[in-house]
């Protein structure tokens, strides 16, 4: 079973308030993009890792998880993928199984990659062994895990409230736009990304994105993050400057950083610049 994880960014981001369990009240809207991760769960040892490939490799219980590509930082038994098939113990009998996961979304550049790893792969797992699991059941899992890992089941256009985790599904015509994405080579922490926030009432309702041309966004869309995370990265307020400059319609941060897009009328051409820079660009999902 092969599954493609897929990023997302966010299109406005608002924290509004501290919540008493210590996370954070936010608005945002998120939309799916199709720079993604690719993870296959196959029976253990029905396929051997490639040992000189591997970033990274747990055992887990019943979980034996493999990692390729970009280097996950932390230990990987904590890996979520992990996770998931242990809260799926508690409900079902499952065999054993090998998890390999090829990371290409960067690391903590606010794309939500492990959050969609976790959620692709419940639903593989849901596939593989035929699980009864409803939708229902399967967004309150994914938000025992992380906030934004509901979002990925769906994995359509939503606006996101509360923690992350209740959502609406909203209607956005971005088919056919193009989206570029840039990873400065910038790791940013959720903890250090809200480390500089001040929580504040929005100026704008997010829900009414739909009906602002995306010509104006603008002039009133913004990532609250950006007011904490470019003084300290001021390369980063440069790419959303270049952005502009090689005739984005719109740019922005995406979630907690460090990931700069940009939404254009036509396919862009890349900066030379930005050669040395992870970069995605391409269609938006249907």
């Amino acid at each position: 079973m092969v599954v493609f994880p897929n990023c997302k960014i966010n299109i406005g981001l608002h924290i509004t308030s501290k919540r008493e369990d210590g996370y954070h009240n936010i608005e945002t809207v998120m939309v799916p993009v199709a720079w993604s991760d690719a993870l296959e769960i196959v029976k253990h040892d029905q396929k051997k890792p490639d040992e000189s490939l591997l970033t990274g490799k747990a055992e887990s219980g019943k979980v034996h998880f493999y990692s390729y590509g970009i280097p996950i930082p932390g230990n990987a038994e904590d890996n979520l993928c992990i996770k998931v098939y242990h809260m799926l113990e508690e409900w079902f009998e499952l065999p054993s199984v090998d998890i390999h996961l090829i990371k290409n979304v960067p690391i903590g550049a606010g794309l939500g990659g492990g959050s969609a790893d976790a959620a692709f792969c419940l639903r593989a797992l849901k596939e593989y062994f035929d699980l009864s699991i409803s939708d229902s059941e399967a967004k309150k899992l994914l938000g025992n895990i992380g906030s934004d890992c509901p979002f990925f089941w769906d994995n359509e256009p939503s606006f996101a409230y509360g923690k992350g985790d209740d959502m609406r599904r909203i209607e956005l015509q971005l088919t056919n736009k193009w989206v570029l994405l840039v990873y400065p080579n910038i790791a940013i922490s959720t903890a250090e990304a809200y480390s500089g926030i001040n929580p504040k009432q929005p100026s704008i309702d997010l829900e009414l994105l739909t009906n602002l041309p995306i010509e104006c966004w603008n002039q009133g869309i913004v990532n609250d993050f950006e007011e904490s995370v470019f003084p300290k990265y001021p390369s980063l307020m440069e790419v959303k400057k270049r952005f502009y400059e090689i005739g984005a319609i719109y740019s922005s941060l995406s979630g907690s950083g460090s990931a700069i897009y940009g939404i254009f009328s036509e396919e862009p051409t890349i900066p030379t610049e930005w050669q040395d820079y992870q970069f995605w660009v391409g269609r938006f999902m249907e």
